[in-house]
């Protein structure tokens, strides 16, 4: 062979090692994407793979309702730790990113459990108090002469032991005081629905998180695919360059060559980073690889008014309510403070002090009653105050409603723009030639080129579908 053939071939070699070790983190070693066929077009873009380990890739096996997102984690891991391609679909990932993020879960049941039991506790005031009392008293010096007989002086009657010990059951039932607990459980009530409101926003968030890094791997994946196929147009023409006796190397092809092997580092670099992200949320190692199974295309058919009269359920909004009902509920209490504490109580004591006056052992049933003559001016204050501060709940009320009704239509907008793209993107990709039946699925640059339009509807679909969740964030359906 002539030295600048030989020389041309090593090149070439040389370019392929390069390549290859950019795309490290490609689809899996053996993977293939098939090429769409006619039907598909319009359904779902489904990417099917070829046997990627041992035969077949892990792929997650749904259980029953109460241990599928168990049984999944346990085979993630066994997957991850055998060194095996996971198969994942988006429905997958998302059960087992809500199983990692446990504690954010349990943090808003442990909000809501807290706000449920304190509602509670406010309630239980409206039954009487029963309480308890024993008290021992031992005089260092006899209580004294406490009888006067007149003329005859005074005799020393033992009203008051020198030792006695007293045991009391009290039980006080509140009259009036019970209008003030009843504004006191509407506060908690409050308390306890912004609670629950924001319980699910964790996990909804979770989701949205996963859903969008799942898609931009899926792109990812597609434009790595696309310029590894691109790279392989360059190095054939680099092969054809040196068969056909040509023994030197244009500038021209030596810029294309270096051109495609940095096209390839970039793709294979973000691959990489998304792959260990979703390996980070799903709470497996790093270096795991993961083989993606593309989701049915999304179907939602909400309208701007339903989605307009559904904003009512918003977080904000619930939170805005359960304020102002809060703030006229501390109105009335501050109101109730010029009415007088009337409480019914009764009891039952045992005792051995006042032996001469009082039974041994005696009941007894009465009513208490105070009020405050005066404060300077303190009650009255505070009712302008309270007053105030539920005209401005009222207000934020109304606010809120505004803010996030132009919030829905703003995204409601977005997401009709979004799902155009989407159908349009996939009506390119039905409008090709590549969906023909001449279609050369070995063709370098018609894999680019298909490679490249799934990158497209996939990254439309992800516009779509993140449109879609916060349309439905903003109706307060997680």
């Amino acid at each position: 062979m002539k030295p600048g053939r030989v020389k041309a071939v090593w090149i070439v070699l040389l370019g392929c090692l390069v390549i290859s070790m950019a795309a490290g983190q490609d689809l899996p070693v053996g993977a293939s994407p098939l090429p769409l066929s006619p039907s598909a077009v319009g359904g779902p873009l489904t990417a099917q793979f070829l046997p990627a380990y041992k035969g077949q890739p892990v792929h997650l096996q749904q259980a029953g309702a109460n241990d599928a997102v168990t049984l999944g984690a346990m085979q993630l891991k066994f997957a991850a730790a055998s060194g095996g391609v996971v198969r994942l679909t988006l429905k997958e990932a998302q059960q087992q990113a809500a199983a990692a993020s446990g504690p954010l879960v349990r943090l808003g049941e442990l909000q809501v459990e807290a706000a449920k039991q304190h509602r509670l506790g406010v309630q239980a005031q409206y039954f009487p108090n029963l309480s308890t009392s024993f008290m021992d008293l031992h005089y260092n010096k006899h209580p004294g002469d406490v009888l006067s007989a007149g003329p005859l002086g005074t005799v020393s009657v033992n009203i008051i032991n020198k030792d006695s010990n007293t045991l009391n059951l009290l039980a006080v039932q509140p009259i009036t005081p019970i209008f003030s607990i009843y504004q006191l459980a509407k506060i908690a009530r409050a308390d306890e629905n912004i609670a629950r409101a924001k319980a699910g926003m964790p996990v909804a968030e979770t989701a949205s998180r996963v859903e969008k890094t799942f898609f931009e791997l899926l792109v990812a994946q597609r434009e790595l695919t696309s310029t590894k196929a691109h790279a392989k147009t360059i190095q054939a023409k680099w092969l054809r360059a040196s068969n056909s006796g040509v023994t030197s190397i244009s500038t021209e092809q030596e810029t294309d060559m270096i051109t495609a092997e940095k096209a390839v580092l970039g793709p294979a670099s973000k691959v990489k980073e998304l792959t260990a992200s979703l390996n980070e949320m799903l709470g497996l190692p790093e270096e795991t690889k993961l083989e993606l199974v593309a989701p049915d295309p999304l179907v939602e058919n909400i309208s701007l008014r339903e989605a307009t009269e559904k904003a009512t359920a918003n977080p904000e909004v619930i939170e805005a309510e359960q304020t102002a009902v809060k703030a006229h509920a501390g109105l009335t209490l501050t109101k109730l403070q010029y009415v007088p504490t009337v409480g019914v109580l009764g009891g039952y004591a045992f005792q051995n002090a006042i032996n001469l006056v009082l039974p041994r052992s005696f009941s007894y049933i009465g009513v208490s009653a105070s009020w405050t003559i005066f404060d300077f001016g303190k009650r009255e204050h505070g009712v302008r105050e309270s007053k105030a501060n539920a005209e401005a709940a009222d207000l934020a009320v109304q606010l809120t409603k505004a803010k996030v009704a132009s919030a829905v239509k703003s995204s409601y907008l977005e997401l009709d723009r979004s799902r155009q793209f989407y159908q349009l993107a996939k009506r390119m990709v039905a409008a090709t030639q590549f969906v023909e039946a001449g279609y050369k699925p070995d063709d370098p640059e018609a894999v680019s080129a298909r490679a490249r339009m799934e990158a497209d509807v996939f990254r439309a679909e992800l516009e779509y579908r993140q449109a879609y969740a916060r349309v439905k964030a903003l109706i307060g359906e997680q």
